[in-house]
């Protein structure tokens, strides 16, 4: 391997967090154990020089999209095109959705990034926080290509490399991490081996400000939503997540204000507009999914929940006019569409 020069970023998370008592919690030691077991454990540590910047110190689940304004800033302030790649360590719990929003404010940067994470403290050894930074190094170095990347090894499994803004949050009760529709881009087994081939990038470049609208509301559909109890005070849009078969209720059988009809048109009363996702666009549909289409929602076609969030809380930072958005959404800058 010749000498990689590497941007470090430090932003708290499982991966840069110690036990203390019985309670887990970012620590300022804690990153730089991981250069320690890096540079004990790979042989090429030696032509490796990092650069470390700490914007971030945080347990994921307290991270808000001015994190990522800030995030951003700190990367672009250290001049990315001078580094072979970026290494961003990172928590968990919103892991899918940081991967989604560099994945499209970065859609341009020939420099690949990697988020790299841990599920349990890196003194833990079953934490697998280690060889997922590992292989995060050994991508810069023998798949250097832009983008955003998520290396993950679940318990029991072989190495994973993951396009970031097709990453699933984590599974429920296991911490496993899959790409949507359980396409990942590469295995790694000692050598690279591309499993799902990733689509040509576009030519054609959105000029972006690192500014994520925090009046973007995300909703889950679940059996007796009652959308009464939702306050649309501060939203300017919602994003409506939608059950797998891109379904959600649309009966007001057991009273109008179980179904998303209903709210749709009070949204619009209130000029905010509803999107939903996640959706396959495909010839044929439920009747309930093609009653919402009729009511001038806007279908986020082929978009992860994540990424439909993360891209359109960057498009409400962005763009003012309506139709912009909707063409910003539209566009599959990243390769973000499945």
């Amino acid at each position: 391997m010749k000498n990689k020069k590497i941007l470090l970023v430090f932003t708290g998370g499982t991966i840069g967090s110690s036990v203390t008592a019985g309670t887990i919690n970012t620590s300022s030691i804690a990153p730089y154990t991981l250069l320690q077991q890096f540079q004990q454990h790979d042989p090429n540590a030696g032509n490796v020089n990092f650069t470390p910047i700490a914007p971030l110190n945080l347990l994921s689940e307290n991270l808000v999209p001015t994190d990522w304004t800030a995030l951003i800033a700190a990367i672009e302030a250290a001049n990315p095109g001078r580094f072979d790649g970026i290494v961003i360590t990172h928590g968990t719990d919103t892991l899918a959705f940081t991967a989604a929003a560099l994945g499209c404010y970065f859609h341009a940067l020939e420099t690949p990034i990697l988020l790299v994470s841990s599920d349990y403290p890196l003194a833990d050894p079953r934490a697998n926080g280690l060889a997922n930074f590992m292989c995060a190094v050994d991508f810069i170095a023998q798949q250097p290509q832009p983008g955003v990347f998520v290396p993950y090894r679940n318990p029991g499994q072989a190495m994973h490399i993951h396009q970031g803004h097709h990453l699933a949050s984590s599974l429920q009760l296991s911490g496993d991490f899959i790409s949507v529709q359980h396409k990942s881009y590469m295995q790694h087994d000692g050598a690279f081996r591309i499993l799902h081939p990733r689509k040509p990038r576009q030519q054609a470049h959105y000029r972006l400000t690192a500014r994520f609208s925090e009046r973007v509301m995300l909703l889950r559909p679940y059996p007796g939503l009652d959308y009464r109890n939702i306050n649309l005070d501060h939203a300017d849009a919602v994003l409506h997540d939608l059950y797998h078969s891109g379904t959600a209720c649309v009966s007001p059988s057991t009273g109008k204000h179980h179904a998303l009809p209903e709210f749709i048109a009070q949204c619009r009363m209130r000029n905010i507009a509803v999107y939903l996702a996640p959706a396959l666009h495909s010839p044929d549909a439920y009747q309930s999914t093609r009653q919402l289409i009729e009511q001038g929602v806007h279908v986020l076609w082929d978009l992860s929940i994540e990424t439909a969030y993360a891209k359109l809380s960057l498009a409400y930072g962005n763009f003012t006019q309506q139709e912009e958005i909707v063409g910003f959404m539209a566009a599959d800058i990243a390769g973000e569409h499945i």
